[in-house]
């Protein structure tokens, strides 16, 4: 039987192929939802901007960026998937069903776009605008202060330039282990104050940057537990 709605999602297709093309991962064939993925990021964003705008008037643009982000990273969508069961209905190759893909983050973040996108070409803007609202709206009210969200080198960066120095200087001094188990070492060089070098050490480089300018953070602020955050 073919799908009309999702479970939690508040829409029902008039045209429930268009559904179906948007539940089907690229694995499964020629005909698959990555159109629709890229429609349904452009429209969630935009409603996604305009919700954060209503409900945080007094925040700056870049902490209205930062808190965007914060809803339409994988991660959020993904929970989101998983709230409305969404992996179960998702059609998959031979290969990616049994290697567990409608359990893997990305699929799930990439089909709930899909699904978005789908809504808006089935029901208008309207209604993909209510149904993003009612999956979202609860993440958004739940945001805390747009502060806490700052990553280590953002914190780091203002910091420098509120006393008057310079941007720090993040390099790679070091890399080791095999390619599925690698760590990066990165220094962050802070021009100015003595040679003051921080070190950090982790599986990624972005992580590693982060490590560093958070123990910078804490020697040169005293802030004693900066928040390196994954925007």
């Amino acid at each position: 039987m073919t799908l009309q709605s999702l479970p939690g999602l508040a829409h029902r297709f008039s045209n429930p192929k268009m559904l179906e093309t948007a539940l089907t991962h690229r694995s499964f064939g020629k005909s698959n939802n990555e159109r629709l993925e890229f429609l349904g990021d452009a429209v969630l964003n935009m409603v996604v901007a305009e919700l954060i705008y209503q409900h945080r008037p007094d925040v700056s643009e870049g902490d209205l960026s930062r808190l965007r982000a914060r809803i339409v990273r994988g991660k959020t969508l993904a929970s989101i998937a998983r709230r409305l069961d969404l992996g179960k209905h998702i059609i998959l190759g031979a290969g990616e069903q049994h290697s567990g893909g409608q359990r893997r983050e990305s699929i799930l973040a990439n089909t709930l776009e899909a699904v978005i996108g789908a809504v808006y070409l089935d029901g208008g803007f309207a209604e993909s605008h209510e149904v993003i609202r009612s999956l979202c709206l609860p993440l958004i009210e739940a945001l805390p202060d747009a502060e806490a969200l700052k990553d280590a080198k953002t914190k780091l960066q203002e910091w420098l330039q509120a006393q008057g120095l310079s941007l720090p200087d993040y390099q790679l001094i070091a890399e080791q282990g095999e390619d599925h188990a690698k760590q990066f070492t990165v220094a962050c060089i802070v021009e100015g104050l003595a040679g003051d070098r921080f070190v950090g050490t982790a599986s990624s480089l972005r992580k590693a940057e982060k490590l560093a300018a958070s123990q910078a953070l804490v020697v040169l602020s005293g802030e004693l537990n900066p928040v390196p955050g994954d925007n």
